[in-house]
């Protein structure tokens, strides 16, 4: 069994800790927090040891009667590999510890790719993780992105991308995150970070990113435009690109049956279809919007940023300790999470 250890208990590694849980191949060691909040007290209730994530804050847990199984060096120590899942910023900070003790990490989308060995996607890079000491799983939404220009670049040819990233102010939880009442530019230079982000799993792909910020917690929404390589004769018709991204694992694609305009009644199908938090682990890709003029194809598709990169995370687990090969690590995680809509 491979032992997992998971730093920091938030948006996504309470969400990791457990989708590892379901693994047949995977035990949680514990998870790591600063402080003794609601978060910590979910962490013991579902039976996950919790450590502490800096030594001089275990006397705050002892104020609020909330049990420590250790420090996080100690876990760190004890597990196989590490999900470091820290805000932004903390996990550069935690590298050199993880380094002492010998222990593999994963980092999330918000750390510098220069801090890893390689930025990983479980459709696009595998292979590139396996062996690694640091790797990076990209951002929600370079995960969407890597997931949908993959099987087209495969199978087409892309010659140029060009995305316009419709993003959320901030996570439901996220208070103190903007804007109130506007719509930013963000940033108000192209390109925005996620295609720079996007050249770290695809190194020669050509893609130009902007992205607007909005007063919406709910999703990110993309307007894409890939501009495909085949020849006139070979290019695909939009129900043939359908019917390709309908192949893929990770996709849901929004049919007119279902009647969902928009990120709001797609969390509410989540939630409805008993999705843990109302997670939306796939790229949901309105069907309808598919289309193909010359030699670019158009869609839009939402992206839920506070789960899309768990499944990520798992098969990333797997990458680097050659535990599994690829097509092998995605079905496990896909059967075991629940992946599919």
């Amino acid at each position: 069994m491979i032992q997992v250890a998971v730093n920091g208990y938030g948006t996504i590694g309470k969400r990791v800790a457990d989708a590892v849980t379901l693994q047949p191949d995977m035990e949680l060691v514990g998870v790591a927090k600063t402080s003794p909040n609601h978060e910590a007290e979910l962490a013991v209730e579902n039976g996950y040891p919790l450590y502490a994530a800096v030594e001089d804050r275990i006397e705050l847990f002892d104020e609020a009667g909330i049990d420590l199984a250790g420090t996080v060096n100690e876990l760190v120590e004890a597990a196989d590999i590490v999900v470091d899942a820290c805000p932004s910023g903390i996990g550069a900070d935690n590298k050199s510890m993880y380094e002492e003790l010998d222990t593999p990490a994963l980092y999330q989308g918000g750390e510098s790719a220069d801090l890893v060995d390689t930025s990983f996607n479980a459709r696009a890079n595998y292979g590139d993780a396996e062996g690694a000491d640091h790797v990076r799983v990209v951002s929600c939404n370079t995960t969407g992105l890597s997931r949908l220009l993959a099987p087209l670049d495969e199978t087409y040819g892309v010659e140029k991308a060009r995305v316009t990233l419709v993003r959320r102010g901030g996570d439901p939880g996220q208070t103190g995150r903007g804007p109130i009442n506007d719509i930013l530019p963000n940033p108000v230079t192209l390109p925005s970070h996620h295609g720079p982000d996007v050249n770290t799993i695809f190194p020669d792909l050509s893609i130009d990113t902007l992205g607007l910020k909005v007063p919406a917690t709910l999703m990110h929404t993309h307007s894409v435009n890939v501009q495909l390589e085949p020849d006139p004769a070979d290019m695909p018709s939009a129900d043939e690109v359908r019917e390709l991204l309908a192949g893929e694992e990770r996709t849901f694609m929004v049919q007119p049956k279902h009647d969902i305009d928009g990120a709001g009644k797609l969390k509410e199908y989540a939630l409805d279809r008993g999705r843990p938090r109302g997670d939306l682990w796939e790229n949901c890709i309105w069907s309808e919007s598919i289309s193909v003029e010359d030699d670019d194809c158009y869609l839009f598709q939402a992206i839920h940023q506070e789960s899309d990169v768990v499944p990520e995370n798992v098969d990333a687990i797997r990458a680097v300790l050659g535990a599994a090969d690829a097509a092998e690590s995605r079905d496990r995680t896909n059967e075991t999470m629940g992946l599919g809509l």
